[in-house]
């Protein structure tokens, strides 16, 4: 009888059904619900200032924006950025200002999905903001900084909703098995496989809990009968916007910090949500100039010869050359000394302007050319001892002044032999020991 009861006493869905009916009712918002934090602190006063949510599905944002405005005593007004255009903006707008013309009440209006707002709708609303018709409460799960004009950023509070943890989503499955009167047909670790599925997002784990009701009470599901019935979702991963850059910053940062697990994690995750492997190599050869450059020169060539591999064979074998060039790069020496030397050389090339180049190392194609002291006094390097002239190569200018070497190379790796070299060119140099004795 049980499940009749239910089934005729909860029509809508199970997620708005358990939706919470007080502000205090929410789960795993408290940074911002609490008494003393800012949403906290705007119900306790009774009043609104404008503010965007910003967080991942089903986490509570349309809940909060619609209780926060009951809580405070403003009028609400829903919206979607997915169907309103600038008709619909117009009309709440004009609702807003007569109601607050009649009776003095404000009115907050909600629009979901706030970032896919044109900037010429986002702009329309800035004049009523600005005044008081309304008080804004937008939703987004895009970072508010790449899609939200700055004069709307500038008007609004960005305040960021957490990811549910594993407590916050055993929390909301507890509260559907006390409404529906029973427990799901899951063992202990199908539980646990359930709040793992649901990667944050409660509104999709009640979804899987209102398709587990269909099935006999009796019935146990184990985690690999629970992966069966109900498909693990795709990871959230957007491959245009912020977490893409996100993922792939940790993936660097991982290979920097020679860190080969974290790395191929973090590979592994981009993969699974769809990225282009291309992507991921195009981020090792980086790497494997900036971070390991000098100190083994054969991680470009191995990260090259990994990307040419998987372009001929393809997934899934390919995965093999991705983790190779993977490994290899996060665990190669490291130096940047490449790196910061061109940037030492771009400074000094800025600072030092237009310097004309000492004529020793100019061709000399003319004969005007030769008579101008082209090429005049240039000692070829191979045909001297060690292959060194010690010549200036620098203009005159520079080479006359102190300079501090732009490419300083570490004790690490192959740069190790590098330094020894340079040291001793840099010793015959000082000595004058041109090859010319």
């Amino acid at each position: 009888m049980t499940d009749s009861l239910f089934q005729t006493t909860v029509r809508k869905p199970l997620a708005e059904e358990l939706r919470p009916a007080r502000l205090s009712d929410v789960i795993g918002q408290d940074h911002l619900l609490a008494p003393t934090a800012p949403l906290g602190r705007m119900v306790q006063a009774k009043r609104l200032s404008s503010f965007v949510l910003w967080g991942p599905p089903g986490v509570g944002k349309t809940t909060i924006a619609r209780l926060i405005a009951r809580e405070t005593g403003y009028e609400f007004i829903q919206l979607s950025a997915v169907s309103t255009g600038i008709v619909d903006l117009r009309k709440a707008i004009a609702a807003a200002a007569d109601l607050r013309a009649i009776s003095g009440r404000s009115t907050a209006v909600f629009i979901d999905e706030l970032h896919r707002f044109s900037r010429p709708v986002q702009d329309a609303m800035l004049p009523a903001i600005e005044d008081g018709t309304f008080v804004l409460i937008g939703a987004t799960t895009e970072n508010p900084s790449f899609s939200l004009v700055s004069a709307l950023l500038s008007r609004a509070k960005v305040l960021t909703l957490n990811r549910l943890d594993t407590p916050a989503l055993s929390q909301v499955l507890a509260r559907a098995e006390r409404l529906i009167g029973r427990a799901l047909p899951l063992d202990a670790a199908a539980r646990d496989v359930l709040v793992d599925m649901a990667d944050g997002d409660a509104r999709y784990m009640l979804g899987i809990c209102e398709d587990l009701l269909t099935l006999d009470e009796k019935e146990q599901l184990d985690p690999a009968a629970l992966a069966a019935f109900a498909l693990r979702r795709a990871p959230l991963y957007d491959k245009g916007q912020e977490e893409h850059y996100n993922l792939l910053s940790c993936f660097h940062k991982s290979l920097r910090g020679s860190d080969a697990d974290a790395a191929l994690y973090w590979a592994a995750r981009m993969t699974n949500g769809g990225e282009d492997p291309a992507v991921l190599f195009r981020r090792l050869a980086c790497a494997a100039s900036e971070d390991v450059g000098m100190a083994d020169p054969q991680a470009l060539v191995q990260v090259l010869t990994a990307w040419q591999a998987f372009e001929r064979i393809g997934w899934p074998e390919g995965r093999l050359f991705l983790a190779q060039a993977i490994n290899y790069v996060a665990t190669a020496p490291k130096s940047n000394a490449s790196y910061l030397a061109f940037g030492r050389a771009t400074d000094l090339a800025r600072r030092t302007g237009s310097l004309p180049p000492p004529k020793h190392i100019l061709n000399a194609p003319t004969a005007l050319m030769k008579e101008h002291g082209y090429g005049a006094g240039y000692r070829y390097d191979h045909d001297q001892p060690d292959a060194f002239s010690g010549q200036e190569f620098f203009p005159d200018e520079i080479a006359a002044g102190p300079r501090e070497p732009l490419y300083r190379p570490n004790e690490r790796g192959f740069e190790r032999d590098v330094r020894k070299r340079l040291a001793f060119w840099q010793a015959r140099r000082a000595r004058g020991e041109t090859d010319d004795r």
